[in-house]
C-alpha cells in the first residue's frame, strides 16, 4: 500500500502539509477543482510558490480568503498577530496560534461555523466518500479538542478557527491529496511543537497552544530550536485523526520520493515539513494483538457462536486449542487475533460470552503475509471463488472457497469434494500448472 512518513523536525501545519503534497505531484488545478465542490472560487484563492528554507527548496501554500466579510491585515512575522476567533459564552476569544506557518497577510473571515455546520457542508458536497470521511474525522478531532479546552461539548463549540475558509482548505485539501496519491497509511515522527509564549487578545499563551497539546496526547513531542509556535492545531488534528507514531521510518517502508512543505518563519533550522512517500510492504506488529484465555467450565458448543460474534466485530482470526489445566483438567485456550482498532470490542465479547474472568494480551511483533488475491473460476456446477497466495513472486497456495463449494454441492446434489476438485483443476489450468 502507498504510505507517507511525516518528519516533523520543524513541526507541522495545514499549509506545510499541502505544500509537501503538491511537491509530491498533486496538481494544483485538481486540488482547487475538488475544493470548489465544497467552497466556491469566490471565497478563496491558492497562491503556491517555490521558496528556499536554509538551502532547501520547498513548496509554500498561501490561502487567500476573499469575499464579503474578509479582512486583510498586514502583520509582521514577529508580532504574533494571527487571529482565530472562538465564539464562546456570548463573547469572542481571539487565539493567535497559527503564526509561524501562515503568510504575512492575515486573512480573517467574520463567519462563524459550528462542527455541525462543517459536517453538513462536507456531507452535502460532491466530494468522494473517502475524502468526506477523512475530512470529518480531522474536523471532529479538532472540535473535540477545542471543546475540551473551552469546557463544552464539541457540538456546541462555535469557533472561527474550524469554520474559517483557510482551515477548510487545509483540512479538506489534505484529504483530497491523500486520495489523489492513493495514500492508505500515514506514519509520523516525534513532533517539534516549538516553545515559548505568544501574545493573544486576552493575554499570553504558552506553546504548544492548549488545543495542540490536547491533540498531541499519545504522540511523543518535544521543544527544540527557536522559541516559536511550530505545530498548529490543524497540523496536530491531522496527526491525531490519521497518523501512527514511528520513531524512525519503518523498515517495511520503501521510499520512492521526498517532498518539502514550507512554513512562513525563517528559523535557525529549515522550517519545512519533510514527507517521505513510498510503499508500505508489511504489517506493523504493534498494531496487532493476540487475546488469549483458558476456559474449562463452558459448553464447547458455545465456541461457534462466539466465533461468529468475534468475526462480526472485526477480528482477524480466532481459534481454540485443547489444553490441560491444573489438576489435569481438560480445557480449551481461546485465541483471537485482532488489530488495535477492534481490540476493545473483541475483549468485551470474550468477557460477555465466555466464562473467562481474565484475558492475556500479547503484542504481535511481526507478521509476515503472503500476497493474496481472489480468482473466479467456472466449473460444471457453477462459479467458485478461489484464493491464490504468493510470496516473493511465487505462488505458494491455492484453495477453493468452502462456502461456494458447499452451496453448489447442495444445489447440484453432488459430493462436496467433486466441486472442490473441479474448481482447483480449472484454476490450475488457468495458472498453467
Amino acid at each position: 500500500m502507498k504510505a507517507v512518513y511525516l518528519d516533523c523536525f520543524a513541526g507541522i501545519s495545514g499549509n506545510m502539509l499541502l505544500g509537501a503534497f503538491l511537491q509530491l505531484g498533486v496538481p494544483q488545478k485538481h486540488l482547487e477543482q475538488e475544493l470548489h465542490k465544497l467552497i466556491t472560487g469566490d471565497e478563496f484563492e491558492l497562491h503556491v510558490s517555490d521558496v528556499m528554507k536554509n538551502g532547501i527548496q520547498a513548496k509554500y501554500v498561501d490561502v487567500e480568503v476573499k469575499g464579503t466579510g474578509a479582512e486583510f491585515e498586514s502583520k509582521s512575522k514577529d508580532d504574533g498577530e494571527h487571529g482565530h476567533t472562538h465564539e464562546h459564552g456570548g463573547h469572542d476569544h481571539v487565539h493567535r496560534h497559527d503564526f509561524g506557518h501562515t503568510p504575512e497577510h492575515l486573512h480573517r473571515a467574520h463567519v462563524h461555523r459550528s462542527m455541525l455546520d462543517i459536517r453538513r457542508m462536507i456531507e452535502d458536497s460532491e466530494l468522494s466518500d473517502a475524502v468526506k470521511k477523512k475530512s470529518i474525522a480531522i474536523f471532529s478531532c479538532l472540535a473535540e479538542a477545542e471543546g475540551k479546552v473551552h469546557g463544552m461539548p464539541m457540538e456546541k463549540v462555535h469557533f472561527h478557527e474550524v469554520g474559517a475558509t483557510d482551515s477548510i482548505v487545509d483540512i479538506v485539501g489534505a484529504a483530497v491529496c491523500l486520495e489523489y496519491l492513493e495514500i492508505e497509511k500515514i506514519f509520523v515522527s516525534r513532533v517539534n511543537t516549538g516553545s515559548g509564549f505568544v501574545k493573544c487578545a486576552h493575554g499570553t499563551m504558552m506553546v504548544p497552544a492548549p488545543a495542540t497539546a490536547e491533540l498531541l496526547n499519545g504522540f511523543p513531542f518535544y521543544h527544540a530550536a527557536d522559541e516559536k509556535e511550530l505545530t498548529t492545531p490543524t497540523g496536530a488534528a491531522v496527526i491525531h485523526a490519521l497518523a501512527e507514531f514511528s520513531d524512525n521510518i519503518p523498515y517495511e517502508f520503501e521510499g520512492s520520493s521526498v517532498a518539502y512543505g514550507a512554513g512562513s518563519w525563517d528559523l535557525s533550522i529549515p522550517n519545512v515539513l519533510r514527507v517521505y512517500f513510498g510503499e508500505f510492504k508489511g504489517t506493523r506488529g504493534q498494531n496487532r494483538y493476540i487475546l488469549e484465555t483458558n476456559i474449562d467450565d463452558m459448553n464447547p458448543q458455545n465456541f461457534g457462536y462466539i466465533y461468529e460474534r468475534l468475526f462480526a466485530a472485526g477480528c482477524l482470526d480466532a481459534w481454540s486449542t485443547p489444553i490441560y489445566m491444573k489438576k489435569n483438567r481438560p480445557a480449551y485456550m481461546l485465541s483471537v487475533l485482532t488489530d488495535a482498532e477492534n481490540k476493545e470490542a473483541c475483549t468485551e465479547i470474550i468477557l460477555q460470552e465466555t466464562t473467562s474472568l481474565g484475558i492475556r494480551v500479547l503484542a504481535v511483533d511481526e507478521r509476515i503475509e503472503a500476497t493474496r488475491r481472489t480468482a473466479h473460476v467456472d466449473t460444471p456446477y457453477g462459479e467458485v471463488n478461489c484464493k491464490i497466495g504468493a510470496y516473493r513472486g511465487h505462488i505458494v497456495s491455492v484453495s477453493a472457497e468452502y462456502d461456494d463449494c458447499r452451496r453448489l454441492a447442495e444445489e447440484k446434489q453432488v459430493p462436496l469434494k467433486k466441486v472442490r476438485f473441479a474448481a482447483l483443476a480449472e484454476l490450475n489450468r488457468r495458472l498453467g500448472e
